[in-house]
């Protein structure tokens, strides 16, 4: 697994933007993936995660009805869409792969990390 963040940019407040997380080894189809972010000062956190096939997903209460995540196992690629956006969604985001099918929020279940992307919401 080899993971490849994009899609970060500026957006104002209110905006939309859609992340992409490319497996250019083409190995985590059968991986559940997960998307972090780390805003300057602060920790990483949790943002949303899906399972190898789609059926599950969740979601951090911060983001819950504003970001959709999906995935397209035939273009090995996993999407974060973000509307709505808020100013404290400013961070870098980072996805992840983990050694299991499902979908998770806990950090240290994830192995292989892409490089991140920024985002940056202008209020």
């Amino acid at each position: 697994v080899q993971l490849q963040a994009s899609g970060g940019g500026l957006a104002q407040s209110g905006g939309s933007l859609r992340l992409s997380c490319v497996d250019s080894r083409r190995t985590f189809n059968n991986n559940g993936v997960g998307w972090f972010r780390q805003a300057p000062g602060k920790e990483r956190e949790f943002v949303a995660a899906i399972s190898w096939n789609g059926d599950n997903t969740i979601y951090s209460d911060s983001v819950k009805g504003r970001f959709t995540i999906s995935r397209d196992n035939t273009k090995n690629t996993v999407y974060l869409q973000m509307n709505s956006l808020k100013f404290e969604d400013t961070a870098v985001y980072y996805c992840a792969a983990g050694l299991r099918s499902a979908a998770t929020s806990y950090g240290d279940r994830y192995r292989y990390w892409g490089q991140g992307t920024e985002v940056t919401v202008s209020s």
